[in-house]
């Protein structure tokens, strides 16, 4: 089995602020280089969707758009409550991400379709009963199929796929469904013609393992032929999360290197915000023509998720290819995690430079470097505590008034705030305007927005 959450992010903005219900909510990074961590479904109408620049989301939808930062506390919150109910039922589950895990229900074994099903709507209803969100599950003799059969019964629904049909379900898929296969590897195997997952698993193994290397490729093509024997397990949280891509063409400058260090971060970030957590420290990594490697670090203050912040630390970071020699392959990773995101209570130095190590060796491990400075001081996520009045409350913040009670910012400017009072139990709430150092308008705790009083398992 495999349960994902549909649209959780913007779901849950939804679920604890309900007069977004119905609308293009999408959250995600504000900055220049953020992107869309979620988007609701009602936003994917006009084409916008996870991990596409924010700037593009926001002119596919419209004015009509409510942007949001991520509180990762909030998601977090929710997801521990769905997860304690699945596994009520399912005693091991193994975690992908916030919102999506694989199980193994020991009372399916040798089940009929229409036991599995039965089985996931029972789950579903509690799920949508407890914590309000609507779940999409899919089952099958492995976890690649269960995994597809999730994707295609989104939104809000199940897909169970037979072991008799499961091999007629598959090979008549894209390639590109198969997980595993991303957009270098799909065109690299169109270019020879196969498009299908059917095409791929027709291939010989001498061809496959020349298409897509010796390793990984004999691993995609048993997928690809049905057999998937992999074991539901327990995951252990990553200590560094990133990503790295290598280059057909060596980049020889500045240029080249700038883009491919924001690109690797922007993928590594996606993997962080799905992870739910923040980093601390950044990890650039250069391999050069000649294999060896160069890593720097540098580490903030705080825990961030902040793209903006993230990236900008990597690009500091960069090395020159004129001085270094071409480099082959990029990569940015984060580490230094923890499950909240920490603001600082008073703005960083933006000028100060970031302090880095370098190695040289073609095995040299990446070496932690001492404190560097946060970019830009700003918080993402919640208002800032220090600065001028004007930038306190920022778009989203979550904020407590001693008459009202828990709110969140819908906008500010010229002098004034406007806060909508609502929380997941209160429905639809009434919105208030307020001179920006108003002493009753408070921080307020983004986790007040659940109004939860019993815990997960109670």
């Amino acid at each position: 089995m495999h349960l994902d959450m549909d649209a959780f992010f913007a779901s849950v903005e939804q679920l604890t602020r309900p007069t977004l219900t119905g609308r293009p909510v999408l959250v995600g990074g504000l900055g220049g280089r953020g992107v869309v961590a979620g988007a609701s479904y009602e936003a994917r109408v006009f084409g916008a969707r996870s991990a596409m620049p924010m700037h593009q989301a926001r002119r596919l939808v419209g004015a009509q758009a409510v942007v949001l930062p991520p509180r990762g506390a909030v998601y977090r919150a929710v997801s521990e409550r769905i997860f304690a109910r699945v596994r009520s039922v399912v005693g091991v589950i193994e975690m992908l991400s916030f919102d999506e895990a694989f199980a193994e229900p020991a009372e399916l074994v040798g089940a009929t379709a229409a036991d599995a099903e039965a089985f996931a709507e029972d789950l579903r209803g509690h799920i949508r009963d407890e914590v309000g969100l609507a779940a999409s599950v899919g089952f099958g003799s492995g976890k690649q199929i269960a995994k597809i059969a999730s994707g295609m019964a989104k939104p809000d629904g199940v897909m169970v796929i037979p072991p008799s049909r499961e091999l007629a379900f598959l090979h008549g898929l894209p390639v590109r469904k198969l997980w595993g296969i991303g957009p270098v590897s799909g065109d690299r195997l169109a270019r020879i013609g196969v498009n299908t997952i059917g095409e791929f698993a027709a291939l010989s193994d001498v061809e496959v393992a020349s298409l897509l290397g010796a390793t990984v490729g004999p691993a995609l093509h048993r997928l690809a032929q049905g057999v998937d024997d992999r074991p539901v397990t327990e995951r252990a949280a990553a200590k560094q999360i990133s990503a790295e891509s290598t280059f057909q063409r060596d980049i020889v400058d500045l240029a080249g290197l700038r883009p491919a260090i924001e690109k690797a971060a922007a993928d590594a970030h996606r993997r962080l915000v799905a992870d739910g957590r923040a980093a601390r420290t950044v990890v650039l990594k250069l391999k050069r023509s000649d294999m060896s490697v160069l890593t720097r670090s540098s580490t903030l203050p705080t825990a961030t998720a902040d793209l903006d912040v993230l990236a900008a630390l990597a690009l500091r970071m960069a090395l020159d290819p004129l001085e270094i020699g071409p480099v082959r392959l990029v990569g940015v990773g984060y580490s230094g995690l923890s499950a909240v995101e920490q603001y600082a209570l008073f703005d960083e130095d933006p000028d100060a430079d970031a302090a880095s190590a370098v190695t040289s060796s073609p095995t040299a491990p990446d070496t932690a470097a001492p404190d560097a400075t946060r970019p830009d001081g700003r918080l993402i996520g919640a208002q800032q505590v220090g600065g001028s009045p004007e930038n306190r409350w920022a778009t989203g913040a979550d904020v407590r008034h001693p008459e009202h009670g828990h709110g969140w910012v819908q906008g500010s400017g010229h002098g004034r705030v406007t806060v909508r009072f609502e929380t997941r139990s209160t429905g639809p709430g009434f919105a208030r305007t307020f001179a920006e150092d108003d002493p009753d308008l408070r921080a307020g705790d983004p986790l007040d927005s659940l109004d939860w009083v019993s815990a997960p398992d109670d």
